[in-house]
């Protein structure tokens, strides 16, 4: 099989994750019938984790800016977990992104090791090293509220004709107009919103399908999330948050089938607390009630290293992405953004997203 080749628009917590685990899953072996952990597919397609390969990125910060993608990942703010040594590859230098929204402004109050440092640099032609670099597919990993920098890439992917894998939530490939560029330029994109592996979000969605396939009924619920990531940070602005609630929130709703008074479901970021770094906390509640209308009440707490738990779901949307390249499939994936995306264009119970993706690897399914 061919190479997948990847740009990276913000080199932060979620892409050092993903450039680890790409090598480290490469010096993997698959034996016969082992489930590999931490990962849905090991071959998805023919691909392997080992076939990406990452030729452009692009970052902001002083600390990156000009690095080997390989070291860039592991320079300030970046703060989650170091689980694998990059030792091959990843030596594409991270080229200076344009800023825009970005950055938020409050970010400047907070001590430098914490936050975005602006490098002093003129931002590269993004259209032009996309194309130099022979990209399939751009994976988006900017700030959540950067919108206009996110049209600025989706732009950039129509112009040089690279596919986009749209991981915050930043409505481009569930908005049908931005969709319909997409299908009439014959590009494959996948979003919106990443979920995680076991997230506060898949998990919330989980639960309250479980409720009312038993007969419980939902009056209220929410989750609350915290962490010390850059991203925990960012979101302390709360003009930033819109999309984000609005995903994370229709992602449940769309569960329901009486969705909630919006009075009666609360979902997002709740605070930032530096000290927990790139581990993020989920407090879920959901009350209900079942049998002869007697309440029921359900807590939990969920601690995980927010980027790792993402980064085997991009995987997965990339070799996706680049199977619709190979198929000549242009538009938004409805099989793959409604199992990987909180923010799809269409929504779908997860047990049938993942039955719809099944079909359209083994090419049963045309998106």
């Amino acid at each position: 099989m061919k190479e997948i080749r990847i740009a990276i628009a913000g080199v932060g917590n979620c892409a050092s994750s993903l450039i680890q685990g790409i090598d480290y899953y490469s010096r993997h072996k698959q034996k016969k019938d082992e489930q590999v952990p931490g990962l849905m597919h090991y071959s998805l397609g023919g691909y392997r984790p080992g076939d990406i390969k990452v030729v452009a990125a692009f970052d902001i910060d002083a600390r990156k800016v000009g690095k080997p993608v390989r070291d860039a990942i592991f320079s300030e703010p970046n703060c989650t977990m170091k689980f694998h040594k990059v030792v091959s590859g990843s030596d594409i230098k991270v080229g200076m992104g344009t800023v825009l929204d970005g950055v938020s402004d409050h970010m400047a109050g907070y001590p430098q090791h914490r936050r975005f440092v602006i490098a002093k640099k003129k931002p590269v032609d993004v259209v032009k090293a996309l194309r130099n670099s022979g990209a399939d597919i751009l994976i988006n990993y900017l700030p959540v509220g950067s919108a206009k920098a996110t049209a600025f890439y989706a732009e950039a992917c129509l112009k040089a004709g690279v596919s986009l894998v749209n991981c915050v939530p930043v409505f481009i490939v569930s908005n049908r107009e931005w969709a319909k560029r997409f299908q009439d330029s014959g590009i494959p994109a996948i979003g919106d919103d990443i979920k995680s592996q076991i997230g506060a979000t898949i998990i919330h969605r989980c639960l309250t399908k479980l409720f009312e396939d038993r007969g419980v009924a939902i009056d209220s619920t929410y989750q609350l999330n915290v962490g010390g990531n850059t991203d925990f940070m960012n979101m302390l602005n709360s003009n930033r948050l819109k999309m984000k609630k609005i995903s994370k929130t229709e992602a449940v709703q769309s569960q329901m089938q009486h969705p909630l008074h919006p009075d009666h479901i609360h979902i997002g970021p709740s605070d930032y607390i530096p000290w927990l770094n790139d581990n993020k906390v989920c407090f879920l509640r959901i009350e209900g009630r079942g049998f002869g209308n007697v309440p029921l009440h359900l807590e939990m707490r969920l601690s995980v290293e927010d980027s790792p738990n993402s980064a085997g779901v991009v995987i997965d949307a990339v070799r996706c992405c680049k199977l619709a390249r190979d198929r000549k499939i242009g538009g938004s994936l409805l099989s793959p953004s409604a199992y990987f995306m909180k923010h799809p264009l269409k929504q779908f119970p997860d047990d049938t997203a993942k039955t719809m993706v099944e079909e359209f690897i083994d090419g049963k399914r045309e998106r």
